[in-house]
């Protein structure tokens, strides 16, 4: 043997490596996702240890040593609630560094992404224990958890919805995701908060067309997965308002609170939407467009019911709704103040939106429909046609009533 060669050092006969080609490795790994949505109220009073706990385990307040925290707030919601979030946080000893962005649809960018993960960095955060705290709507919470999932590929972070978008819908899922070029939500991670944590004594502070805007995802809910819901919204129509919507109502309280479980009963199982089916996808299949191109620009949920109220039509058109189901649901719409129709929301819109709706869910339709109130069906061949013929439904009523397309 030549002692020269390398394998003269090797104590024992090795064979050849195989090919480069012929190499292969399984890798196979899960992640358990772990996260709590409190519903909680008055989280603001210094006596209330919720919020402190929730964004330190181990909250003190005689601690001689402070606990350090990055909390971004939406800038209107500082107005409100700035000065008694920095008095509760400092009655428990947290040493808070703040930033304060505007959320309006318009910022849910890369933008506010990169202004976010600079504050991440000026506040010096450790990568585990020191968590970020998300104060605003769904906008803001969005922004916040997207750039938590890229921010050293991942830091933890607390969700503390002051809407009721973000506190039935947004801001309670694992889903994080800013607008990009013409198209909403088109960047975006799933990366779940360390908790969310619902307080309905905000809601109190919103507009009535704020209200409106979260009713929609509530209405949503009702028509594809509870009926009973839907019945509760239907008895207080009249009644759903801010000074409701943050009472200590019943009624109130178990419309939130069946709109809360239904939505996480139905992401639970599919949190990273392996299956593209998705029956929360109802009033989410044209509505994306419909928001980016409105002008004057329309929330989330306004554009959402328009959606629906399409939905509505196509499914009565098919016979899955009678005419009183049908009448029910659009009359629960428009009573809640959300549009039905829309000048933007033409043939043209939908026949693009529905191609890109199809590369979204990987080459099918998927579209969900209410099949009676309460319950949803999918399809996968919806025509142009039956657009058509639903736009002009939806037109007639809203002429009908005395109204214009943008009614």
């Amino acid at each position: 043997m030549n002692n020269d060669h390398p394998s003269s050092y090797l104590p024992y006969y090795r064979s050849p490596l195989a090919k480069h080609t012929d190499l292969i490795w399984n890798m196979h790994a899960t992640q358990e996702i772990n996260y709590q949505v409190s519903v909680v109220r008055n989280i603001l009073n210094p006596d209330n240890p919720t919020l402190a706990r929730t964004c330190a385990k181990h909250a003190d307040r005689n601690a001689k040593v402070r606990v350090k925290r990055l909390v971004v707030i939406d800038s209107k919601v500082d107005e409100i609630y700035g000065e008694m979030f920095r008095s509760y946080f400092s009655s428990w000893n947290f040493d808070i560094h703040w930033k304060v962005i505007s959320s309006d649809e318009i910022n849910k960018n890369v933008e506010s992404t990169i202004q976010v993960a600079e504050a991440m960095d000026e506040a010096g955060l450790l990568r585990r224990g020191e968590v970020v705290i998300g104060i605003g709507g769904g906008v803001l919470l969005d922004v916040v958890g997207f750039a938590a999932s890229l921010y050293r590929r991942g830091i933890p972070y607390v969700r503390i919805p002051t809407t009721l978008m973000g506190q039935i819908d947004a801001g309670i899922g694992v889903k994080t995701g800013i607008n990009h070029g013409a198209h909403k939500n088109r960047l975006g991670t799933y990366f779940a908060p360390s908790s969310a944590l619902i307080d309905p004594l905000f809601l109190k502070s919103l507009s009535q067309r704020h209200i409106s805007n979260g009713v929609a995802e509530i209405i949503k809910m009702a028509l594809i997965k509870d009926k009973t819901l839907f019945g509760l919204l239907e008895a207080m129509s009249s009644h759903l308002t801010p000074e409701a919507f943050s009472s200590d109502d019943g009624v109130m309280k178990e419309i939130v609170t069946r709109s809360i479980a239904s939505m996480l009963a139905e992401l639970e199982p599919n949190l990273w939407e392996a299956e593209l089916s998705r029956c929360v996808d109802y009033g989410h299949t044209f509505s994306p467009s419909l928001e980016l191109l409105a002008n004057p620009a329309l929330l989330h949920g306004e554009a959402v019911a328009v959606d629906m109220a399409l939905s509505i039509a196509l499914a009565s058109g098919r016979g899955l709704l009678t005419n009183e189901e049908t009448e029910r649901a659009l009359s629960l719409i428009q009573i809640s103040g959300l549009p039905i129709s829309h000048p933007v929301f033409k043939l043209s819109l939908l026949e693009k939106a529905l191609l890109d709706t199809i590369r979204h869910r990987d080459g099918l339709q998927r579209i969900p429909l209410s099949d009676g109130i309460g319950n949803v069906i999918f399809i996968n061949d919806l025509t142009l046609n039956e657009l058509e013929k639903a736009l002009i439904f939806l037109e007639d009523r809203v002429k009908a009533l005395g109204g214009d397309v943008a009614a």
